[in-house]
């Protein structure tokens, strides 16, 4: 006999329906390809009456979706409209803090988490060389996006035609001697960070600080921020950007799962 809906769990004092519920849309998410109800309840041990009923109910409030076809299960657009308005600044706070203070103390630079915010780029949060942690105020620390490794990095993810109309409407002052303010030599650089993954600050923003900076994906593999690192240039040369790069490239995939990238495919 099927429990009633409101049973406890035995492990943790849960409802159980619940924690079936999300054993069903955690399988669910793992089957890019979808899956069928006889499949999906014997992966979450359920008789395939129960599974019915919760899968019925899911799908009711658009958590998941039955293909007309196949009859398989997907997950819903209801799920999507979630994460993403879960994913903010105060999330990537709470999961950027330890990933940046980890980098930090991996590689003894400053590593810094940052936002698009119109054409000027935000911290979020930053870590110094020690690793310790500076709060930073969203709205009264912004960085020019076209001289720094976060700025160029968000702008060249943004798509063509936001990204032309955000160029339009940029400066491009002059900070240092390094500085771009071609548009051309601009768009060609953005062009390579998008193919690469990774951008550089040659002293462009500061004469005497290097930087690069990576992309942190969400669920749906946007780039929702960008997670970078500086230090000195004579503690970055060429052989240690390349050396601490692999740290950065690790850490920008350590947030990226956090929030939810690459997880369907690894599970397979």
């Amino acid at each position: 006999m099927v429990k009633s809906d409101t049973t406890k769990s035995e492990k943790g004092g849960g409802v159980q329906s619940l924690e079936r519920a999300a054993a069903l849309l955690d399988a669910v998410s793992n089957c890019r390809d979808g899956i069928g109800l006889t499949d999906l309840a014997a992966q979450v041990g359920l008789n395939t009456s129960t599974a019915f009923h919760l899968v019925k109910t899911l799908v009711a409030v658009g958590f998941l979706v039955q293909e007309a076809e196949t009859k398989r299960y997907r997950v819903g657009s209801r799920i999507f409209a979630l994460a993403a308005g879960a994913i903010n600044d105060p999330t990537l706070l709470t999961f950027g803090t330890p990933v940046l203070e980890a980098l930090s103390a991996q590689t003894g630079e400053a590593a810094h988490l940052a936002v698009r915010t119109r054409g000027e780029i935000a911290l979020v949060a930053r870590t110094e060389a020690t690793g310790m942690l500076q709060m930073s105020d969203r709205a009264g620390i912004m960085r020019p996006a076209h001289a720094t490794a976060i700025g160029k990095l968000l702008l060249a993810y943004l798509p063509d035609t936001q990204r032309q109309q955000t160029l339009d409407g940029l400066a491009l002052p002059k900070l240092t001697s390094a500085t771009i303010t071609d548009r051309t030599k601009l768009e060609a650089e953005l062009d390579e960070v998008q193919r690469t993954g990774l951008a550089h600050d040659r002293c462009e923003f500061d004469p005497d600080v290097r930087c690069l900076a990576m992309p942190v994906r969400d669920f749906s593999g946007r780039c929702v921020a960008a997670i970078g690192m500086s230090g000195p240039v004579w503690r970055m040369s060429d052989e240690a950007v390349q050396e601490k790069g692999k740290a950065l490239a690790q850490a920008a995939r350590t947030l990226s799962a956090e929030l939810g990238f690459g997880k369907a495919d690894t599970a397979q």
